[in-house]
């Protein structure tokens, strides 16, 4: 196939041939654009026909995501479905006119035959060009319409969150976890608003729902037990079969989900799962940069899965007959297998009745296991792997930049803060233009494309959580910039949040608002929660101001469909507090300053932010962003922490105990 790059190249070519244009939008881990791209566009013959009728524009939805959500659109209004590959027709100036997704070469189970769909297509074109003008009209009106909607506002209160618990605690599966049935996605942000109403209402409920969808999901078959990190999603209701494509954002938002359940709880589970997902991540998913690649594709060898799958057989060739037995009673391995003649290592069992049955203790057990998937990792890893895509994409680095930061201060282990740091910096010094601006996406060597609201609400966010790990100051400095950045190129005039693309964007035939959650935070939200927690961190009411404005432009959509706003109700919690800020201040003689933020930092207090004051530094010598909340606060003799909330602040507690003692 003759594809062109999106851009006015192929465009012009289409005016001046008078041709319609396919557009193929899709993913490198995407498995049915492998499967399309095999069964149709290497077809000779297809490919002449696409070549000889149409203008043909490929797109990685991944470097542009603003392409990609105005055609979903249409292609949703076009057959109330959508996925991909996604494939849509457009008239020559960008309208489309006709739509699908996966379309096998040749017609089959009631699917049409992409064959048939290109010469059809061609034929309407050629005959009843008028008609699909017209057509086209109507869809991209539908689309405009859609892309930015009204939006009705709430009021944003306690009930709102009480709503939010009740919603998700009926749509919650009991039995396997999760929320809803196969296929089934982590939805850790939902996890999250859980936990934290579980913490506002004192709900038993919302915490157990909450930890026993975690425990489900890191014992389940979406969970890479030998290597860690999750898949992206399971294709079953009880997360045994996953998608096998690692997404670097899934990782990303699933570790807070576990930190906070970890805090919370105390249970060391989630705390080995956080460990095992980040070793993954820092292996497998960090360049030499230090930034994070974005996906590890489901295939290897033209085979799903193939990678992770194990026969009994092989199990007892690397284990030997006894601990084969025992590995496999613990993680569902069997002779005919659990999935299409293979085994997917899952844990169906508690471990601890699973020693029962063999006679031995927990910490024999969980011992010998150790040792078993360190043999199968180490055999897995001469397999020939899938296949990397090692873009790196602002918005998800920001996304575990945080994920990382936090993980620092909860584990107290500083490398986690390092690893951060380095790719904050990567992104910082090398994915901006001249002026300043960021980019989105990073590959061979060279930044491009502007970048979206999700890279500047995410990066910014990121920022936050990392001066938090590190109380470095540069990442307030960098992230204030990039606020300032925000509200310049990306705010609607009329006071109606952010549209997802800068104002000197290219213009397309619709710009749209990022407003409800997908597989990732609405870029909206994470805007609206980066911006609270900077402004309250920095004095900043301006900043807070358009956070909460943002907030209240999607109060009517978590009011209605809280199940597509868990971003924005982690925002709203935030605004809705008790949230204080926490300034710790080294003493100059006796007190542990680091002993009571590891108090803080152990215990589940989400709406908070932290700062410390700079050893034996004056007033005049602080960084200006940090001067409205640590001027004033000079060290004395003895550390203190001071509790602040909306400005008014108490007596400084110099005691680690009564410390303790007043978080709860």
């Amino acid at each position: 196939v003759d594809w062109y790059p999106w851009g006015d190249e192929a465009f012009e070519r289409a005016r001046a041939e008078n041709r319609p244009i396919f557009l193929s939008i899709g993913y490198s881990a995407c498995h049915w654009c492998h499967v399309m791209e095999r069964e149709s566009f290497e077809n000779e013959e297809i490919a002449e026909l696409m070549n000889r009728s149409f203008v043909n524009i490929k797109v990685d939805r991944e470097e542009r995501p603003d392409v990609d959500q105005i055609y979903m659109t249409a292609v949703q209004l076009l057959t109330r479905q959508g996925g991909w590959p996604m494939s849509v027709f457009l008239t020559p100036d960008g309208r489309p006119f006709f739509g699908g997704t996966y379309w096998p070469p040749e017609g089959r189970m009631g699917i049409p035959g992409f064959r048939d769909v290109l010469t059809r297509i061609s034929q309407f074109w050629d005959s009843k060009k008028e008609d699909v003008f017209r057509s086209a009209e109507s869809v991209t009106e539908a689309v405009s319409r859609l892309s930015a909607p009204e939006m009705t506002h709430s009021s944003l209160t306690d009930e709102t969150m009480r709503n939010a618990m009740q919603e998700l605690l009926a749509a919650a599966d009991r039995q396997y976890g999760g929320f809803g049935d196969a296929p089934k996605f982590p939805h850790p942000m939902d996890v999250r608003v859980l936990l934290r109403c579980a913490r506002r209402f004192d709900s038993d409920e919302a915490r157990e729902v909450a930890c026993f969808t975690l425990d489900k999901m890191a014992d389940g078959g979406i969970y890479d037990h030998l290597g860690g990190g999750f898949h992206r999603y399971s294709t079953d209701a009880r997360w045994l079969v996953p998608h096998f494509e690692k997404m670097l954002y899934d990782n990303a938002l699933l570790v807070p989900a576990y930190l906070e359940a970890f805090q919370m709880t105390g249970q060391g589970r989630y705390r080995t799962t956080v460990v095992e997902t980040l070793a993954y991540i820092a292996r497998e998913m960090t360049s030499s940069d230090g930034a994070f690649f974005s996906t590890q594709d489901a295939d290897s060898e033209g085979e799903e899965g193939k990678f992770f799958v194990w026969s009994s057989q092989e199990i007892v060739d690397i284990l030997g007959e006894e601990d084969a037995e025992i590995f496999s009673a613990c993680y569902d391995v069997t002779r005919h297998g659990n999935w299409e003649g293979h085994n997917i290592l899952n844990r169906p069992r508690p471990l601890d009745e699973v020693a029962d049955e063999l006679a031995l203790t927990p910490a024999d057990l969980t011992a010998r296991l150790e040792t078993s998937r360190q043999k199968l990792f180490e055999v897995r890893s001469q397999r020939i792997a899938p296949g990397r895509d090692d873009k790196i994409l602002v918005a998800w680095n920001g996304m575990m930049i945080a994920a990382l930061a936090q993980a620092a201060r909860v584990l107290d282990q500083p490398q986690y803060a390092q690893a951060a740091t380095a790719a904050a910096e990567f992104i910082l010094n090398v994915m901006r233009d001249d002026q300043g601006r960021l980019l989105h996406s990073y590959k061979d060597g060279r930044a491009r494309f502007n970048a979206y609201l999700d890279d500047y609400a995410c990066l910014i966010d990121g920022l936050v959580e990392l001066y938090q790990a590190t109380f470095d100051a540069r990442h307030l400095d960098a992230a204030l910039e990039l606020a300032e950045r925000l509200r310049d190129d990306f705010a609607d005039p009329d006071g109606q949040a952010f549209f997802y693309t800068p104002h000197h964007h290219e213009q397309l035939i619709a710009r749209s608002k990022d407003t409800q959650d997908s597989a990732t935070p609405s870029g909206n939200a994470v805007a609206a929660t980066a911006l609270l927690k900077l402004g309250r961190l920095c004095g900043r009411t301006d900043l807070q101001d358009l956070g909460y404005q943002t907030l209240q432009h999607l109060s009517g959509l978590i009011s209605e469909h809280p199940r597509a706003g868990g971003q924005a109700l982690i925002a709203l919690d935030f605004v809705l507090g008790p949230t204080r800020e926490y300034v710790f201040v080294p003493g100059t003689g006796s007190g542990d300053v680091d002993a009571m933020l590891a108090a803080l930092e152990h215990r589940f207090v989400p709406n908070k932010v932290v700062a410390r004051r700079p050893d034996s530094t004056s007033d005049d010598a602080l960084p200006e962003s940090l001067r409205p909340l640590l001027t004033g606060r000079e060290p004395g003799e003895t550390a203190a922490v001071y509790v602040c909330e909306q400005g008014a602040c108490q007596l400084p507690i110099t005691d680690a105990e009564a410390f303790e003692k007043s978080l709860g």
